[in-house]
């Protein structure tokens, strides 16, 4: 038996990277998976992929009638919604004294409003059907100091924060939606490839924050989808407000 058979999902960012994975694992384990991203093709082809029930919508996490529509659509086509997973993000490789405001603002809007909007509109969707979880991918960077990427540092903390936040918030109100955050140390991603050639021209400090975790390897996409995985199903019922590192002891070190 698959470990999330009959579960409705939402997982943002799924053309690619953890997105991609997650969404991959959590449908061949039973989910009915709604993939979202601004990357129309890739997203298709994957939902296509997939086949049915998975499906794609494009999103963009930043803008809430984009989140409103995914909810509806969601609830129109499989008439729940039992596991969000709030993937989609990007970062800048630039220091607090490089980053431009411009880059600030689009870095919060899409890492952690879009959580945000995520977790608003996802709650009353997941309490009407008795309950849900709620995955947010954060990262290490908001567990220690990572110069090089100043803006995706704070947006990554204000997950972490939030997540607990929203987790204290449900089981007050009675609502049965668990929330939890897992922190990615280095995965390799399309996204950590892309700053491998940016961070060779920005100089030690960006080399620095790109070197591999204590485990002596770079994680895989699919290292995260198991944990994913488990934070959806109903393996991890008792797990609430957690944050998870898992970065091959990164942060322990």
């Amino acid at each position: 038996m698959g470990r999330v058979d009959g579960k409705v999902a939402i997982v943002t960012g799924a053309a690619s990277g953890l997105g991609r994975a997650s969404a991959t694992l959590l449908a061949k384990e039973g989910a009915s998976v709604v993939l979202t991203d601004v990357n129309a093709p890739d997203g298709e082809a994957l939902a296509k992929h997939l086949g049915a029930p998975a499906c794609f919508l494009r999103h963009d996490v930043s803008d809430e009638a984009s989140w409103q529509h995914v909810i509806e659509e969601t609830l129109a086509r499989f008439g729940r919604l039992d596991v969000l997973v709030n993937n989609a993000g990007i970062v800048v490789l630039a220091t607090i004294e490089e980053t431009s405001v411009e880059q600030w603002r689009r870095v919060q809007a899409v890492n952690a409003e879009g959580v945000f909007l995520g977790c608003k509109h996802a709650i009353p969707a997941m309490a009407k059907g008795g309950g849900g979880s709620i995955v947010n991918l954060s990262s290490t960077a908001a567990l220690v100091g990572t110069p090089a990427f100043a803006a995706y540092s704070a947006s990554k903390g204000a997950v972490r924060s939030l997540t607990k936040t929203v987790a204290v918030h449900c089981v007050q109100r009675g609502q049965h939606v668990r929330c939890n955050s897992i922190h990615p140390g280095g995965i390799d991603t399309p996204m950590t490839q892309g700053l491998g050639g940016l961070a060779a021209q920005a100089g030690p400090v960006a080399v620095e924050a790109l070197a591999k975790q204590p485990a002596g390897r770079m994680g895989k996409p699919a290292d995260v989808a198991e944990l994913v995985l488990y934070l959806a199903s109903d393996a991890s019922s008792l797990v609430n407000g957690a944050e998870i590192a898992i970065d091959g002891g990164l942060v322990a070190a």
